[in-house]
């Protein structure tokens, strides 16, 4: 079946890249019938689950610790301490307890439509080099029950390929370990990424659970342009794309429930994501806004409303901005001038800003929907309950 097959009502569509919104072109409902896209006018409203199913230790310290991973830089490092009957166990327990059915009920209730799932590799456990590689086991089963009560609520879902073989990027635990250098970028790393793929593509189009997925990343925030940004774009894109829709043609999926195969934008700054693609059909982007590291912005509040109100984040479409949040340098974010607590309706009309220019585009989705900082600035549900967010996003202030 396709992703959506049980639940949609198919529309035309004008070009071929440019095809997909859930509301127009596949009507996405909840068990009771209710369509999460009409308030927003179709538009992405999400969320990322952080620390889910790729653990950043900065995110949650003291699940971290709770677990036995304290002073562990990455899962592979955890597991590697822990040893592998003892991790997964403490990672079976994270996974049911970090995000449950009341936080999606809680993100749905806020106006929220979408889900981003950041996952690994290793989600798919024969891939892992059991010599060499440590990754939890046992994630497929919570992946799908977290996927299943999101589908049930009526959400789309964006599975995202965040860990990639061999680590797409050095020494971020984002990757799953602290590599010393990105080493995805060769031809054997590629051939277990695209395995990944077309197995977690066959999943979604086969697994009941999985039917609101409608968009799989194909990798989370490569190498900036440089050699292994080319080689990726010459040639693991291009095998991403004829993998995943040989499997979606062997299946006999229809063309309108083919996936959208999502890469990072133009703006990203790995090359042009479309260089050496010949068939953008149901082609995605995805952009990462994170003013906090643009050094090219001034900062100040008056800078980044501005900045905000007037971003253009055209390069490709349809675009999702898919992570941004409201924190700022490291250098300032700890000062008087921009504490949370003393600095609520500065953050208010940022994120109004954000969401303003964000939804020229196909939408959004703030990085994450929970955190163990005591700080809302990365965490959606903190700045809800702190009223820089409103429950009703359609109460936005105006600020642009």
């Amino acid at each position: 079946m396709g992703a959506f097959s049980k639940i949609i009502a198919l529309g035309a569509f004008s070009t071929l890249a440019a095809a997909w919104l859930p509301k127009t072109n596949k009507e996405i409902t909840a068990s009771d019938g209710t369509n999460l896209f009409t308030t927003s006018n179709g538009k992405i409203r999400g969320v990322n689950l952080g620390s889910q199913f790729v653990f950043e230790p900065w995110i949650g310290e003291s699940a971290w610790s709770d677990m036995g991973c304290g002073g562990q830089a990455s899962e592979f490092d955890c597991v590697s301490s822990l040893g592998q009957d003892a991790a997964n166990s403490a990672f079976q327990k994270h996974w049911g307890s970090w995000i449950t059915q009341d936080d999606i009920t809680e993100m749905v209730s806020y106006g929220l439509n979408t889900i981003r799932v950041p996952v690994g590799y290793w989600l798919r456990e024969d891939l892992v080099y059991a010599d060499s590689e440590h990754f939890p086991q046992g994630g497929l089963d919570y992946v799908k029950k977290l996927c299943g009560w999101a589908s049930d609520a009526g959400m789309y879902i964006i599975m995202d390929l965040h860990g990639a073989p061999g680590a797409q990027i050095a020494e971020n635990a984002f990757t799953g370990q602290m590599a010393p250098e990105a080493g995805f970028y060769v031809d054997y790393q590629y051939e277990r990424a695209l395995k990944f793929l077309e197995w977690m593509t066959g999943l979604i189009h086969t697994v009941n659970e999985f039917r609101n997925v409608g968009m799989l990343e194909v990798v989370n925030e490569p190498v900036r342009d440089n050699d292994k940004a080319t080689s990726m774009r010459q040639n693991y894109y291009p095998k991403a794309f004829e993998r995943i829709r040989a499997n979606e043609t062997s299946a006999g999926i229809d063309k309108n429930d083919y996936l959208h195969i999502q890469m990072m934008d133009e703006l990203w700054g790995s090359g042009d994501p479309n260089q050496y693609l010949d068939d953008l059909y149901y082609a995605a982007y995805d952009d990462h806004r994170y003013l906090k590291w643009d050094t090219s912005v001034n900062v100040s509040r008056d800078s980044y409303i501005n900045e905000s109100c007037n971003d253009n984040r055209d390069s490709n479409t349809p675009t999702i901005v898919g992570e941004w949040s409201l924190s700022v340098p490291d250098d300032v974010q700890s000062t008087s001038d921009w504490d949370p607590s003393s600095n609520t309706d500065f953050y208010t009309k940022w994120f109004a800003a954000q969401v303003h220019s964000y939804e020229k585009q196909q939408g959004w989705v703030f990085w994450t929907w929970k955190a163990q900082l005591n700080d809302y600035r990365w965490s959606y549900q903190d700045a809800v309950k702190s009223g820089v967010i409103p429950k009703d996003l359609n109460l936005l202030e105006s600020v642009c």
